[in-house]
């Protein structure tokens, strides 16, 4: 169950890759590839990609992803003799690395790495006819409880509201990709969403200890951290971080049976087992830490990392929204069409799609955008006040994207207003402050959302702020 669950998550991961590597970091790219290369080193960022890069050979290594992937999830390659099986797992993990590597922003979520360093320790679990290997299960573990536990520790340390048990009174508005059962959540009583806080912490701060406790006390513990992934994944859109939670609790229900392992297998490992413990140093002490980090890689190979997420929950919704315009200087409201995302919020009527486990990078790095403006926001009540003067490379090269119609950019929007005509002439992005609709305003309207404007991030835009991205 482990090896194949890890196995899907992997073919999803490669899959999302390859089909978004075009508009995001291909030659022609937000943040092309080549450009990021001349900057690293291999022993900085190891990837394929240092040999040898081009557009095809990427989609390439993608392909063979796949392939490999696949043969995971339908149990032949943990059918494959020791040694192959072994070098699959890792040559399918190091595809992966180098995919994360040179995915710059793109790439930067914590559940990338997590699902390198699942790859990497699955390699020595073994055929599934063999004893699972002892070292790996208990490396697979020891990942699983910094995963909860660091997510624990640091929602303790950084918001107070994790420690009055009232998160959750604005977590389901404000997270990143909310869904459509996001709102029902939302409207449940007070109470129950400070029964489920601490609920939350149990589980993140107790419970995982228990996966190195015997049997049946392991695979309680792995119940119970089942148990409080599934209410993340019906609650909102997470990517596989949840999924691959969920497959990681599995190592909880690992037993003795099935045949003796060769004798350089058990020397295999003994020699990961001094591995991981070397490397387990930092992330160790990370965790007692004040300041301790979240999502961080100790190592350029992204084994043996910090975890966690939500150290702080935002209070407020700001949304990024995109218009065009075919007018070079547009006058009127009318002028501007709005762009759609598939899964961020945008039209208030639009019903909150389920996307996870498949990963939309374009939805969630443009939710970070208007995160550093809420306090300015909290300040300024004008709507046509301008709220930032530097932007992200990316974002330029983005809105640039959509002044030419790029067909592969647009395709990553829901909506394009432009679709079907000439490219805009303007461009602009304003910001919205997002609330869910109340009961009463839902069975009026039958919208899920009340926005209202709240200022301009980037005024009409024609193309002329390229050399100024920051």
């Amino acid at each position: 169950m482990l090896q194949q669950g890890l196995g899907a998550i992997f073919l999803l991961a490669f899959a999302a890759a390859l089909h978004q590597f075009g508009p995001l970091l291909s030659s022609s790219g937000l943040l092309p590839i080549p450009q990021y290369l001349q900057g690293r080193s291999f022993s900085r960022s190891p990837s394929l990609f240092h040999w040898r890069y081009s557009d095809r050979f990427y989609r390439q290594v993608c392909l063979v992803g796949v392939v490999l992937a696949l043969l995971a999830t339908t149990g032949l390659l943990q059918k494959a003799p020791i040694l192959l099986g072994v070098l699959g797992w890792l040559g399918m993990t190091f595809l992966y690395l180098s995919l994360v590597n040179v995915g710059q922003r793109w790439f930067s979520f914590g559940w990338e790495s997590m699902l390198v360093e699942a790859g990497f320790f699955a390699a020595f679990l073994g055929p599934q006819s063999m004893r699972p290997g002892w070292a790996a299960v208990l490396a697979l573990r020891w990942m699983l409880l910094r995963t909860e536990l660091g997510a624990g520790l640091i929602k303790l340390r950084h918001d107070k509201c994790w420690r009055d048990l009232t998160c959750l009174y604005y977590h389901y508005e404000t997270q990143p990709v909310p869904n459509a059962l996001s709102w029902y959540f939302h409207r449940l009583p007070g109470w129950f969403h400070r029964a489920a806080v601490l609920g939350s912490h149990l589980v993140q701060l107790v419970v995982p200890f228990g996966l190195f406790l015997p049997q049946p006390l392991a695979a309680w513990a792995a119940w119970a951290i089942i148990g409080h992934q599934g209410w993340l994944i019906v609650s909102g859109n997470y990517a596989w971080l949840n999924w691959l939670t969920v497959v990681l609790a599995f190592s909880g229900f690992a037993q003795h049976g099935g045949s003796a392992p060769p004798f350089w297998f058990d020397l295999v490992q003994l020699a990961l087992l001094l591995f991981t413990l070397k490397l387990s140093k930092e992330p160790f002490l990370n965790l007692t830490r004040k300041q301790q980090l979240m999502n961080y890689s100790f190592n350029a190979w992204r084994l043996v990392n910090a975890y966690g997420a939500f150290g702080s929950v935002s209070r407020e919704r700001y949304e990024v929204v995109l218009q065009g315009s075919h007018e070079l200087f547009p006058t009127r409201a009318e002028d501007w069409q709005e762009y759609e995302f598939w899964a961020k919020p945008g039209n208030p009527a639009r019903r909150p799609p389920q996307v996870a486990p498949y990963h939309l990078r374009l939805d969630w790095v443009i939710w970070f955008v208007p995160l550093g403006l809420t306090l300015e926001l909290a300040v300024h009540d004008r709507p046509e006040r301008r709220l930032a003067w530097r932007y992200e490379s990316w974002f330029i090269a983005f809105l640039d994207g959509l002044l030419r119609n790029d067909p592969e950019l647009t395709g990553l929007l829901r909506r394009n207003p432009f679709a079907s005509s000439s490219p805009p002439a303007s461009v602009r992005a304003l910001i919205f402050h997002y609330r869910y609709s109340i009961l009463s305003e839902r069975r009026e309207s039958g919208n899920w959302w009340v926005r209202t404007q709240v200022g301009v991030y980037l005024p009409d835009y024609h193309g002329s702020l390229t050399s100024s991205a920051g």
